[in-house]
């Protein structure tokens, strides 16, 4: 029987490697860095680094980063954030193969970022430059093409985070 994976607290924590997807791989192969938690960011960092991370197709790195944004920033922002985060991991189930749960969490995802506390603007942005309004549009649209049996590669689905450079963002 072998002993759990323990982290430097006790704490369970799998020493198993990970793909892109955050799939376990077989000990001793090679896989992607994971995110180190509990990173303390500045919003705008968060954001960036979260594209980057989408961008390379890794949106489960990515909602690490936003779960580090929800648990450690102001409560107050703690829902756009879960959000972001649902969104990234809904990507991440459909990149799997998983249909039912990836658009289950766009669309959870979606919903929680079109409610109030979000932050939404007035002119249909979203704080910290985030296109609150294409995202939702992204997450529904997506949804639907993966309960319709479409085979999705998380870097070419990657959403677009910030408002478009062409349409201000609203103060």
């Amino acid at each position: 029987m072998n002993a759990r994976d323990r982290d430097g607290e006790g704490r369970a924590r799998s020493a198993r490697p990970r793909d892109g997807l955050g799939r376990p791989l077989a000990y001793g192969e090679p896989g992607v860095e994971r995110q180190p938690e509990g990173v303390v960011r500045a919003p705008a960092e968060t954001v960036a680094q979260a594209q980057r991370l989408l961008d390379a197709g890794m949106p489960f790195h990515a909602h690490e980063v936003f779960e580090d944004a929800w648990k450690s920033g102001p409560q107050a922002e703690a829902p756009l954030w879960r959000a972001l985060a649902q969104l990234a991991v809904g990507l991440t189930h459909a990149a799997r193969g998983n249909a039912v749960g990836g658009a289950r969490l766009l669309r959870r995802g979606a919903s929680a970022l079109d409610g109030p506390d979000t932050g939404e603007g007035a002119g249909g942005g979203g704080p910290y430059g985030i296109d609150v309004p294409g995202l939702v549009r992204w997450a529904r649209e997506l949804a639907g093409r993966v309960e319709a049996g479409a085979v999705v590669e998380a870097a070419a689905e990657a959403p677009r985070l910030a408002s478009p450079p062409d349409r201000p963002v609203p103060l």
